[in-house]
């Protein structure tokens, strides 16, 4: 297992270890958890300023610690619709901690496009919940609440659980994924090897193949999947989507230091 907190991320890729772990294949679509939000669509108003945060909701919808929600909107931009990764920057996070400190939650991806008619984006957001509060997402265009909710206390009593290490898993491109082993230091994942085989991921992994990368890094456990295609001794992504890890920039560069992106 690769395990990179984000304390020791700052620090070199050294100390990392990729954690001994599989799990079953999947199609590869970004995840969606029991708990799910109704689409709330923003407003197409003219632009203003958003309203300073105001005094928290006791009718709020409730959220566990270390649960997930995809929070799914159509947002009007006007005449030009920005990327993915754009559109998120104009998502506002607001967080009100219960002890005062940190954030409530996190966005592990977003993916989405222009609606049908190409007049609004279409944005899907995964959201991971990590400690007591109120979280919130909001439309800085128009000032509009996309999501709101209150954490609450996990059912096995967890009140503040952070992304504590980061595993990289790799398809066959079948049925099978295996556990990526960095602990020989691997420079990049094409230097590791497969836990479970012992199989060099370069030998694993033929040149111009297409395979599911999954990272697991978040407070809920759940997975992130990119497509990525090898290119001799780096990695290319094969699709923009999904946006992946918006609020932890420093887990970014290292998986783009480990992909060789």
């Amino acid at each position: 297992m690769l395990w990179l907190s984000l304390v020791a991320i700052a620090a070199v890729i050294a100390g990392a270890i990729l954690a001994l772990r599989s799990t079953p294949n999947s199609s590869g679509s970004p995840p969606t958890n029991s708990s799910t939000s109704s689409p709330p669509v923003a407003s197409q108003s003219t632009p203003t300023s958003p309203p300073p945060p105001g005094p928290v909701s006791t009718n709020l919808p409730q959220l566990e610690v270390k649960q997930a929600v995809i929070v799914t909107v159509e947002l009007d931009f006007g005449p030009t619709l920005p990327s993915i990764a754009d559109a998120v920057l104009q998502i506002e996070r607001r967080h009100q901690p219960t002890d005062g400190q940190g954030r409530v939650f996190a966005i592990l991806d977003a993916y989405g496009g222009p609606t049908a008619d190409g007049k609004k984006l279409h944005i899907q957001m995964h959201v991971s919940t990590e400690k007591l509060g109120v979280g919130s997402l909001v439309f800085r265009r128009t000032g509009e609440t996309l999501w709101s909710s209150r954490v609450v206390p996990a059912s096995d009593g967890s009140t503040n659980v952070s992304p504590g290490g980061l595993t990289i898993l790799l398809s066959d491109g079948g049925t099978q994924v295996f556990t990526v082993d960095g602990s020989t230091n691997p420079a990049t994942i094409l230097h590791a090897t497969l836990k479970e085989s012992g199989v060099p991921v370069a030998q694993a992994w033929p040149e111009g193949a297409e395979r599911e990368v999954t990272f697991l890094y978040s407070a809920c456990g759940c997975p992130v999947k990119v497509m990525c295609r090898r290119s001799g001794n780096r990695t290319v992504r094969t699709s923009d989507s999904p946006h992946i890890f918006p609020d932890d920039p420093e887990a970014v560069t290292i998986i783009r230091q480990l992909m060789a992106w």
